[in-house]
């Protein structure tokens, strides 16, 4: 499995504040989309997300996204790894992600651009 990137995951109250900022930051604009109540800026290296506390609690609990070429080799590496999928794979705007929990205990997202009809 080829990691392509990581995405840093970070929450905040203004997401109207923060995307300017960031997208000076990372000269880039933001694509933005929603889930699950929670609204979703991304731009560059930045993964903000703004909503409900209690879906931001959880959401707080993934240290980072990793991006793949493929969700389900992921999948397969992970489980052999000792790793254990907790979420996933599902479809998202973007593509398809897990959630794995890794052996230490650190919670990641995987995520690959495969965009599924549906």
């Amino acid at each position: 499995m080829e990691i392509l990137g990581t995405t840093l995951r970070i929450c905040v109250e203004d997401l109207e504040s923060s995307v300017a900022f960031y997208e000076r930051l990372a000269g880039g604009k933001a694509m933005r989309f929603e889930r699950g109540g929670v609204s979703v800026a991304a731009i560059g290296c930045f993964l903000l997300m703004s909503g409900p506390e209690q879906e931001l609690e959880i959401l707080r609990k993934v240290s980072a996204t990793i991006a793949v070429q493929d969700v389900d080799e992921a999948y397969a590496v992970l489980n052999a790894s000792g790793a254990r999928v907790i979420a996933g794979p599902v479809p998202t705007p973007a593509g398809r992600n897990l959630i794995a929990v890794h052996p230490d205990g650190a919670v990641f997202e995987y995520a690959d651009r495969r965009v599924t009809a549906t």
